[in-house]
């Protein structure tokens, strides 16, 4: 097999290294046997629950629209009620609130960046107990809504369907740590993507049987709207793949006798820093008045949750504070990620400087102000990637795609690309490894 050095792995090189290679075989077996019980999982139902009556009670009721956002990601599991309903969305929110207290308590954040890969290991302890206290939670919420459906009903179900949740979930978040030390990607990223790409059939085959009718209009709703998501998709690689390269020089070093001179290099900042975590905060905002109004029966929440729908009187308020709310929560999801003042002290300590611009505070704020500048674009584009495929839905009357907008579209695309890059990492290191054998 001839490959090259300088370049990126072929597709034909990395399908060889699959079929050939032990090391490359053996992580993707794995990641997909384990993908395979977590779908098999989904469709084991919870002991003593009548699965007609609880499909009939979530039609009927309030909180379809929860579930059914919530369903996309758990692949069915939900609406299903499986063993593994909840899937990995606990081990999911249990990141998200331990990166939020990372960043408030100086506690953690010591234990994230002092101590190394013990203080790693216990954040990642902590965050598989809050998991835990996280699916206890949402599973006795469950049995408590659907413990009227069950066979037999009463306390002894409650505590039966809340341990086979809890268990279930568990057991899908040890499967997500075995996919990412063991397998291809990582693990709770390819949960989600499994569990998306699962609901599609669904979708599409919908979307046949709309596009069947014969309806010229509805045809061309159709075709409209696959362009409108081929295009997302594209404009999706871009903005993931995008990044501003700051150039920063390293001074002269002596080493001994020797004198190394400067070195130039880049500082990459990703154009879009938050990835899908912006929209996936603004949409469970958009969704708390609506349980609120739901839980109150208020008329003033009732009224507020009329107007923040696509298909209110005023379709614009909605989309406005749709855009408000992902364009807050870019900045504050940036300002967790990206730190300028440690990346300005990590330059002075390494000897670098940006061209044109003074060590220190000088530079924190330089920083400071690309990031702004780029989470604003980022927040711009995540916004229309939510936005117009609703729009496009709401003109072409075409739903059968309702909920696979731009949260699924975001995950699916991303976790391809990283998944990609991870595979292609594990070729190049397997090709310099036969050629240092040789």
């Amino acid at each position: 097999m001839v490959v090259s050095r300088g370049k990126a792995p072929t597709a034909q090189e990395t399908f060889m290294q699959m079929a050939q290679g032990a090391g490359l075989r053996g992580r993707l077996l794995v990641t997909v046997g384990l993908l395979i019980l977590v779908r098999l999982g989904t469709r084991i139902p919870v002991p003593g629950i009548d699965r007609v009556a609880f499909s009939e009670r979530l039609q009927n009721s309030n909180f379809g629209g929860v579930i059914g956002f919530l369903d996309i990601f758990s692949g069915g599991g939900l609406s299903a009620l499986g063993v593994f309903a909840l899937g990995i969305l606990p081990f999911i929110n249990a990141s998200i609130i331990m990166q939020l207290l990372t960043a408030a308590l100086p506690s953690l954040e010591d234990l994230q960046k002092n101590e190394g890969e013990a203080g790693r290991r216990k954040i990642s302890q902590i965050t598989r107990y809050v998991a835990l206290g996280w699916s206890m939670l949402q599973g006795t919420v469950i049995a408590l809504w659907v413990n009227a459906v069950a066979y037999q009903p009463g306390p002894s179900f409650i505590v039966q369907t809340v341990l086979a949740i809890v268990a279930g979930s568990m057991f899908v978040m040890w499967i997500s740590e075995v996919i990412t030390e063991g397998g291809l990607g990582n693990g709770a990223s390819l949960l989600i993507f499994v569990n998306i790409v699962a609901v599609l059939p669904r979708s599409l085959g919908q979307t046949i049987e709309l596009a069947k009718s014969g309806d010229r209009a509805v045809v061309g709703g159709v075709i409209t709207l696959s362009l409108v998501f081929l295009v997302t998709i594209v404009g999706i690689v871009f903005v993931q793949e995008g990044t501003r390269r700051i150039p920063i020089i390293s001074a002269k070093r002596q080493v001994g006798r020797r004198m190394y001179a400067e070195k130039s290099s880049y500082l990459p900042l990703r154009l879009n820093q938050g990835g899908v975590m912006p929209i996936i905060f603004a949409t469970a905002v958009l969704f708390l008045p609506l349980q609120l109004a739901n839980s109150t029966n208020n008329e003033f929440l009732i009224k507020l949750v009329g107007y923040l729908s696509p298909n209110s009187s005023m379709p614009w308020a909605y989309y406005l504070f749709y855009l408000t709310t992902i364009l807050f929560f870019s900045y504050f999801y940036a300002s967790l990620v990206v730190n300028p003042v440690d990346m300005s002290q990590n330059l002075k300590r390494m000897g670098a400087t940006i061209p044109g611009v003074r060590p220190g505070r000088a530079t924190s704020e330089y920083i400071s102000r690309i990031i702004n500048r780029l989470t604003f674009l980022g927040a711009v584009f995540l916004g229309l990637v939510a936005i117009v495929p609703t729009i496009v839905e709401g003109a072409t009357r075409v739903t059968t795609f309702q909920g696979l907008g731009a949260t699924s579209l975001l995950i699916l695309v991303g976790v391809a690309i990283d998944t990609a890059k991870q595979v292609q990492t594990y070729v190049i290191s397997q090709r310099y490894e036969g050629m240092v054998k040789q």
